[in-house]
């Protein structure tokens, strides 16, 4: 099951509310997308949470762009900021990503988005699998919230 950003933001608002805060806290973060061979392939890359949906726009033809169109599935990491601290806790979404092809929804994205060539780019719609948010609390305790589509949030304190 997969859901998109407005439906998760509907389900968990409080929680989809920290994660956007998270990736929109900084500009560049990890991409993982699988190569021809099954083996894992990180990237930069940055996202955009834009009209419900969680949008990841890269340059034509690039790795991350040639994984995503032989396999759409992708995992994505908040940037975790500077330091060591994780003050700002660790975001990550898992889900596949689909290309957009319409002209009328990239002219949408790109009115929003300032884009290099808004001719020569591809541009994913995400359907999310999983979100994850990880913190910690009273200097204490991990804690872990897992939503998957259809699911109520679990969350998980460890020591």
């Amino acid at each position: 099951m997969t859901s998109n950003w407005a439906a998760f933001t509907t389900a968990e608002p409080d929680l989809a509310k920290t994660v956007e805060e998270r990736f929109t806290a900084y500009t560049h973060h990890v991409l993982a997308t699988l190569r021809k061979d099954g083996s894992p392939r990180t990237s930069g890359l940055e996202v955009r949470f834009l009209h419900g949906e969680l949008w990841l726009g890269m340059m034509p033809d690039s790795l991350k762009a040639r994984d995503l169109l032989r396999d759409a599935r992708f995992a994505l990491q908040a940037n975790p900021g500077e330091g060591q601290s994780m003050g700002g806790g660790d975001a990550r979404i898992s889900g596949r990503a689909l290309l957009v092809e319409d002209p009328a929804e990239i002219a949408r994205y790109t009115d929003r988005v300032e884009v290099p060539d808004p001719d020569s780019f591809h541009l994913f719609r995400t359907e999310l699998t999983e979100v994850t948010r990880t913190s910690v609390e009273d200097d204490t305790y991990l804690v872990v919230r897992v939503w998957k589509p259809g699911e109520a949030v679990r969350t998980m304190k460890r020591t």
